[in-house]
């Protein structure tokens, strides 16, 4: 009879453990091919061959680029390389890129650059805060940007217990910021098979301040990209295993409150925001198993999704780049300005289009 019971519930377990397979599959778009879409005028990024995680740019036309990000279960062609911050300034007519140079006494070592956003304050200086995983572990690094100098001078390292497995960060004040946890365990393939494949929602986003640090929101399979709007009422957050983006709306006491859900079809990661206009743009993956179970021979593809009238009933959601990773693997962020295009990758290279 105890064989019987014992046998009973393994069974039940392999078929239920089977079954989550079978759907975390079709939660990462594990048969997805994608069909090309290409504006006219594209070209790949001299000098940014390493990644371009995350993108920030300030109304100036000045983007900081995060590169060499080493992250769990992600592909690592260039493990000699040194986490970087890039800037370009898309006001150029052919704009390059430049490592930016950082004080002497930060651990560049151990840099290792994931999300970033930029702040600036009443007497116009520039901050940069950047998600550093030094060790794997998960810090925010605050900068001061000297645009004359081009160099970044650090300021200071932001570390509390709420702070774990952070992906992306978005500032609304001095010190004061929302930020994402991508998953609950800080073991990555403990996350992945018991959270990821489970289809769990236990990661969230909180709200950190010298005063306050708090969970402002909760119950995502995978809280990723995140951004503000540009009226700086609403936060919008990705959601890459459920490909979807959260609107909330931002109170004066930091909460937020679910206002809707954005469905996708694709997973989302990084998003930002045209000033201009008030669309989100967001850089997907079309396939994460590409990603997840890397082959130089098929690689994973990119896609841009651009996404229209947000706040209203039916916003309108277009492909703006898509490629199938014979030009560009796995697209993480998308930013424009002034009708040009940077697309940002995880661990691959750039593209600049003009639109």
């Amino acid at each position: 009879m105890g064989k019987l019971v014992v046998l009973t519930l393994l069974g039940a377990a392999l078929a239920l453990i089977g079954e989550r397979l079978v759907a975390f599959r079709q939660r990462v778009n594990a048969s997805r091919e994608v069909e090309p879409v290409e504006p006219q005028d594209c070209h790949l990024v001299e000098g940014l061959e390493h990644g371009s995680e995350d993108i920030d740019v300030l109304p100036s036309g000045l983007a900081f680029i995060s590169s060499g990000l080493r992250y769990p279960g992600m592909p690592d062609l260039a493990p000699d390389e040194l986490g970087k911050i890039f800037l370009m300034d898309l006001n150029e007519q052919n704009p390059k890129v430049q490592a930016l140079k950082m004080s002497d006494d930060f651990d560049k070592a151990s840099f290792n650059p994931h999300g970033i956003s930029t702040f600036i304050d009443k007497d116009h200086t520039v901050y940069l805060y950047v998600v550093n995983h030094p060790d794997l572990k998960s810090t925010v690094e605050i900068f001061k940007f000297e645009e004359q100098q081009r160099s970044l001078i650090h300021l200071k390292t932001i570390q509390h217990e709420l702070l774990k497995s952070v992906n992306d960060i978005v500032v609304v004040g001095p010190e004061q910021f929302y930020a994402t946890r991508d998953r609950y365990s800080t073991n990555f393939f403990l996350a992945l098979f018991f959270e990821m494949v489970m289809d769990l929602h236990w990661t969230y986003v909180l709200f950190y301040s010298p005063r306050e640090v708090k969970v402002v929101a909760k119950g995502f399979s995978s809280a990723n990209g995140i951004t503000i709007s540009p009226d700086k009422k609403y936060i919008y957050v990705a959601d890459v295993m459920d490909k979807n983006i959260h609107v909330m709306k931002k109170h004066d006491n930091w909460d937020l409150t679910p206002l809707k859900v954005i469905q996708l079809g694709t997973l989302v990661d990084n998003l930002s925001v045209d000033p201009d206009t008030g669309d989100i743009w967001a850089g997907c993956h079309p396939n994460v198993m590409k990603l997840l179970m890397y082959n130089p021979q098929d690689p994973p593809g990119s896609e841009v999704l651009r996404i229209q009238n947000v706040l209203s009933d039916q916003p309108r959601i277009g492909t703006e780049y898509a490629n199938n990773g014979s030009v560009l693997q796995g697209s993480s962020v998308a930013v424009v300005y002034h009708g040009k295009l940077l697309i940002g990758t995880v661990f691959h290279k750039a593209v600049y289009c003009v639109l």
